[in-house]
């Protein structure tokens, strides 16, 4: 089944791409749009346009935000002792919905993936061992959290890390197996990740 309209079929090849979506999903979701005020579907248009003209990465630990530094790694709040290591921003706001984590943050943009191409200097990973080696005017970092996804990805980036981290003294510490093989943080449930969190062992 098609639209008659080559605008909506345009719409639904769009959506489609996106991950998770199928055609149908896409479909449906193109038929929400049009039964959509113009004015509800121009912000909607203006706030994907703003997210590639106005959003940026930190450049200290690669979340995205609106201004570099971005808020965490500016407060003084934070412990900025405690280095959280994530593959994805998305996995950074799922911890940080636990409300159960005081220390900042570093996302790797991925997980080592051999097959899919992707390898240690495709990540922030370099930049992760810079931070412990020389935390500039920061304190010094004691403990670096693996926050990795618990998959064959996650377990390579995890292991090649907790490598390059041995010769500094830091303790490096992984998520306990209370998150499920093969399912990733940012669907967790925020008690599981509070648990893990609490529960997390040395590497």
């Amino acid at each position: 089944m098609q639209f008659s309209s080559e605008s909506v079929e345009t719409l639904v090849e769009q959506f489609s791409r996106l991950p998770g979506i199928g055609r149908k999903t896409a479909r449906r979701l193109a038929a929400f749009v049009l039964k959509q005020p113009k004015s509800d579907v121009v912000e909607m248009a203006e706030a994907l346009i703003a997210v590639k003209e106005k959003v940026i990465f930190c450049s200290t630990c690669f979340n995205v935000a609106d201004h570099d530094p971005c808020p965490v790694c500016l407060s003084d709040r934070r412990d900025g002792g405690v280095i959280c290591v994530v593959e994805e921003a998305s996995d950074l706001m799922a911890v940080e919905r636990t409300g159960g984590f005081s220390g900042k943050y570093h996302v790797l943009g991925g997980a080592i993936s051999p097959l899919d191409g992707i390898g240690p200097e495709d990540l922030k990973i370099k930049e992760l061992i810079a931070r412990v080696a020389a935390p500039g005017d920061g304190p010094v970092v004691r403990e670096v959290i693996l926050a990795v996804n618990p998959s064959v990805e996650g377990d390579t980036t995890a292991y090649y890390i907790s490598q390059l981290l041995a010769p500094f003294e830091v303790q490096v510490t992984r998520l306990a197996r209370g998150i499920p093989i093969g399912s990733d943080l940012e669907f967790t449930d925020e008690a599981t990740l509070t648990r893990a969190l609490e529960a997390r062992v040395s590497v």
